[in-house]
């Protein structure tokens, strides 16, 4: 069912799908709830899925405060509508800051929660230069050239090789970005903190799930933090880049279910 909420006089979109255990998926920087449609095509029959637009994509109006923890209190205002106590949070990439800066402050409310190529450290000096020049860049272009030129780099090798289509699926969803938006996002990261202490004291378990070929978050970083829970669900996609639920759909399925079946 599509739903909406008003939030600081803005608009924002969500769907809520199935029923059974609450859990929410957040979708990541340049892209929009459709990127969960595999996901929530597999999980609707056991599960109430809900799937925000964030503020600034798909249909969602920007809001005042956007920083990771501005949009994880979106997040908190759409669960009170929904008058869900407790659910489980799945953040891909940016989506998992936005996971972390809520469990920091929601740590309550949540059975469990997941890193979906996403990672718990700051940005480095290098990745906010990089950062700092995709801005330059949205602002020369625009938001969809940005998006058409960057998307390609998310998925792996093989992906491009052998399903193109994929990648040019993706790249098509993305033309109602609007330049603030993404500008507002690569700030928001640029400034967000390094939360590993959060999983090193997490009561909940913590579902990580990585890409051998992922550019964006290296396996490597990931790796360095999954042993940082008590409890920790470890899954590398072999043939993915930064976009598993895409490229390897099945078996990022199945993770999630082992994972949202046990906790």
């Amino acid at each position: 069912m599509k739903k909406q909420i008003i939030i600081q006089q803005n608009l924002l979109r969500y769907e809520v799908v199935g029923t059974g255990q609450p859990v929410v998926l957040l979708h990541g920087f340049g892209e929009n709830s459709d990127v969960w449609n595999n996901q929530v095509e597999f999980l609707k029959d056991s599960y109430q899925l809900i799937i925000p637009e964030l503020p600034g994509s798909g249909q969602s109006a920007m809001i005042d405060d956007m920083s990771m923890e501005g949009m994880a209190e979106v997040i908190k205002q759409i669960l009170d509508k929904e008058r869900i106590e407790k659910c489980t949070l799945i953040g891909h990439s940016m989506g998992g800051y936005i996971t972390l800066a809520f469990a920091e402050k929601y740590p309550e409310m949540l059975n469990g929660f997941g890193l979906f190529h996403s990672s718990a450290y700051a940005d480095s000096e290098e990745k906010k230069a990089t950062r700092k020049k995709g801005i330059a860049f949205i602002g020369d272009h625009g938001a969809f050239e940005f998006l058409k030129t960057a998307t390609p780099n998310l998925f792996s090798a093989r992906t491009k090789e052998e399903r193109p289509e994929l990648i040019y699926q993706q790249i098509a969803g993305l033309s109602n970005f609007l330049p603030p938006s993404l500008v507002s996002y690569y700030q928001a990261m640029m400034q967000r903190p390094d939360r590993t202490n959060l999983l090193k004291t997490s009561a909940v378990p913590v579902l990580f799930i990585m890409g051998e070929e992922d550019n964006a978050i290296p396996i490597k970083d990931v790796l360095e933090q999954c042993h940082l829970p008590g409890k920790s669900y470890i899954h590398v996609l072999n043939y993915s880049g930064h976009m598993g639920m895409l490229e390897e759909a099945d078996k990022s399925n199945k993770a999630l279910e082992q994972f949202l079946s046990e906790i």
